[in-house]
């Protein structure tokens, strides 16, 4: 055999990775292999691999005697739509998957390869976790990771889609980066699994409730999407890389539009109900203003009461963060904060305008919010606007009362335009809870011949009074107030002449924000 057809025929062997045997149980599990999820997320034949030749050097419990092709991941770059893109997949066909030293060198390797290019990095975990074999040299594998991970954030998107097991130290490297994907019944994330839990606890929960992609995306937000297989899952990752610059001195892709900049929408008109505690679904503003009603939502199954997402306006990236009346009458709570603090966070940081929309009666009020931090949570909110740097464009559909009007962006947090819908009501508070505390109303309904027909007569004077946004937009604090079927037009101009926006804060080492 020459040297040529060796070549050839090692490589055919690494590429089978574990064998036929464990990729025909990969596949009964639902699951693709490595090789195969790495062709769906690149561009056809643009995949190079690195480090197909790398081998562990454990020789401990007879592992010396074990051939790990790859030691159990591949890793490598290429293309998605064209933009050079860097990327590891754990082969859980090779021993589970499992990390030791050099599966970590590896990782590292390509996680320092795209920092110096300035390109992003997609992991695709499937793994038992640190092999136990290696012990601390394992261990020391994450430590390097996590740390790299720490180093590339804001600099490089980030993204981790988990794809089957992720467990143990495992799960913080995901934790760490910009972007967390499930598949949904196939993945799990947990720090200690089932098995533990009921030892140490006595509690007992299946390792899908602990930590399957739904309780994820629904109950802990450790996780921002789910897929409901390996492939939807990973076009899924290919279209959110469309929106993200490759790091943070570019700006994201710009799309030809294909739809009229000063498009009219006028069922905006009529879209607030008359009732101000009926609820609207937010969603369909952010569709209509769209570039051809397309959103990219991030976290749609958590704290639901507050909608992030991206879509394009004139072809261009920009990131919402806007209330949702049809939860919890879009009210502002510890879950949402949290929420729309990292996705603003993450925006500034890859350059991406954010664009409020603002309906927002207050913060949930109850003791549970109040012993769980709300203060702290909401505060995440405030300093994320605060220290963001990017265009901010805030527009206020209807309610925006007291500490929450200020919370979702006002002028004094940095907004650099602020618009109002003629059915703005800003105010500290609504007019029915203005009634029951301002004194002076008090002791005058108190003592009036008719309390009820008095206070219905003070809610109304109220409400002409205070809850409009003339107040607000006479002394300055909202720029103008628009037709609402004019919106679009009006935030993609505010768009382009904040373009060239330069603003910097005072040098610092890091601020600190409330965690």
């Amino acid at each position: 055999m020459n040297k040529l057809d060796q070549l050839r025929k090692m490589k055919e062997e690494l590429a089978q990775g574990g064998g036929e045997k464990r990729i025909q149980a990969q596949h009964a599990k639902g699951k693709l292999t490595a090789r195969e999820r790495l062709d769906i997320l690149f561009d056809k034949n643009s995949f190079v691999e690195i480090d197909a030749f790398v081998k562990h050097r454990c020789s401990n419990f007879g592992m010396d005697k074990k051939e790990l092709p790859g030691d159990g991941v591949v890793t490598g770059y290429g293309q998605v739509d064209g933009r050079l893109v860097f990327a590891f997949a754990q082969d859980f066909t090779v021993s589970g998957g499992s990390l030791g030293e050099y599966h970590a060198e590896k990782i590292v390797k390509v996680q320092n390869m795209a920092l110096k290019m300035g390109a992003p990095i997609v992991g695709l975990q499937d793994s038992g976790g640190a092999r136990v074999e290696e012990g601390v040299a394992a261990l020391s594998g994450f430590g390097k990771i996590f740390r790299n991970n720490t180093i590339s954030s804001g600099v490089i998107p980030q993204i981790s889609v988990i794809m089957g097991p992720c467990a143990g130290g495992a799960v913080y490297s995901p934790a760490i980066t910009d972007f967390v994907f499930m598949v949904d019944k196939t993945s799990q994330m947990f720090i200690t699994g089932p098995e533990v839990i009921k030892t140490v606890t006595g509690e007992s929960v299946t390792a899908e409730q602990l930590g399957g992609a739904m309780t994820h995306n629904t109950v802990s937000g450790v996780a921002h999407f789910v897929g409901k297989d390996d492939e939807e899952t990973l076009m899924m990752v290919r279209e959110l890389l469309g929106y993200m610059p490759s790091n943070n001195m570019e700006g994201s892709p710009v799309y030809e539009c294909g739809d009229d900049i000063n498009r009219m929408i006028p069922e905006f008109n009529d879209i607030i109900p008359d009732n101000p505690n009926k609820a609207y679904d937010m969603y369909e503003v952010i569709i209509k203003i769209a570039d051809n009603g397309v959103i990219y939502d991030v976290m749609p199954h958590y704290a639901k009461n507050m909608i992030t997402c991206f879509i394009r306006m004139d072809g261009a990236t920009v990131g919402v963060i806007a209330n949702q009346p049809k939860f919890g009458a879009g009210c502002l709570d510890i879950d949402a904060s949290d929420k729309a603090a990292r996705f603003i966070r993450r925006c500034d940081a890859f350059n991406i305008p954010l664009l409020t929309i603002e309906d927002v009666p207050g913060f949930l009020p109850g003791t549970g919010q109040e012993y769980g931090g709300i203060i702290r949570h909401g505060a995440k909110m405030l300093y994320a606007y605060c220290e963001a740097t990017v265009p901010k464009i805030t527009v206020i559909l209807r309610k925006a009362y007291g500490g929450a009007y200020i919370g979702m962006c006002n002028k004094e947090l940095g907004a650099d335009m602020v618009m109002a819908w003629p059915t703005a009501q800003i105010a500290v508070m609504g007019a029915s809870g203005a009634v029951n505390i301002i004194s002076s109303v008090k002791k005058e309904i108190k003592s009036a011949d008719d309390p009820d027909a008095l206070r219905t007569e003070k809610i109304a004077e109220y409400e002409e009074k205070f809850n409009n946004p003339y107040i607000a937009a006479g002394l300055g604090y909202v720029d103008d107030v628009i037709e609402p079927a004019a919106t679009r037009q009006r935030v993609i101009s505010a768009l382009d002449m904040l373009s060239t926006k330069r603003e910097s804060l005072p040098a610092k080492k890091h601020g600190n924000i409330p965690l």
